[in-house]
């Protein structure tokens, strides 16, 4: 069980590093602070960020499995699992299906496509349940903390959960090129990340019992 709470330990930290070097490294007109991280698995070296998003999904599942064992019989022991759980499998997918090219990347793109793809729709759609999963998730377990009596947690796990869905709508104005955010969605993006990623990095050693 304790190895299996581990996986997020792993998991999370590994894709936010991925993306960022990948961010940084990537040329020919990619932005970090602009575009979205699921552009980095188009051009040459898409790959990388594909294998980062199956590999983050299977460790989120496992993380998501060893959470049912550790809170079985007990307040969110069934909701917050099998969300994080879909969490992961959202991310399995959105590395199996090709996102569409967006806001004129890779260069010689339309900044918004004209119709978009089968796998381009399948890869949004597998993309929803993670952004969506993780502050639901994040709210199971505020109610959890709320009936422990630890508020410092049930706080926490509750601001995650409304930062991680505000930070998500404000880069979903940027990708679609609202004027004052059309520059910004991808920074926006990634702060939702960061958010839920570092929750169920810090759920994991919570329920571990190192905090």
């Amino acid at each position: 069980m304790t190895f299996l709470l581990s996986c997020a330990l792993v998991g999370c930290p590994l894709f936010i590093l991925v993306f960022l070097i990948e961010g940084v490294t990537r040329r020919s007109g990619y932005s970090p602070s602009k575009h979205p991280v699921s552009s980095l698995s188009l051009g040459p070296y898409g790959w990388v960020q594909k294998i980062n998003f199956v590999i983050t999904g299977f460790l989120i599942i496992a993380f998501s499995i060893g959470l049912r064992f550790a809170l079985r019989h007990s307040e969110g022991g069934l909701w917050g699992p099998l969300l994080l759980g879909i969490v992961g499998l959202g991310l399995v997918g959105a590395g199996i299906f090709d996102t569409d090219p967006i806001l004129g990347y890779p260069l010689g793109t339309p900044p918004i496509p004209t119709k978009w793809s089968f796998q381009g729709v399948l890869h949004n759609l597998s993309s929803l349940p993670v952004f969506f999963g993780i502050p639901a998730a994040c709210f199971v377990f505020l109610n959890r903390f709320v009936a422990m009596g630890e508020w410092g947690w049930a706080i926490y796990s509750g601001l995650s959960g409304i930062g991680m869905l505000v930070f998500f709508v404000l880069a979903g104005k940027g990708f679609g090129g609202r004027e004052g955010f059309e520059r910004l969605g991808g920074l926006f993006q990634r702060v939702s990340i960061g958010i839920g990623w570092t929750w169920m990095s810090l759920l994991a050693i919570h329920l571990r019992g190192g905090i």
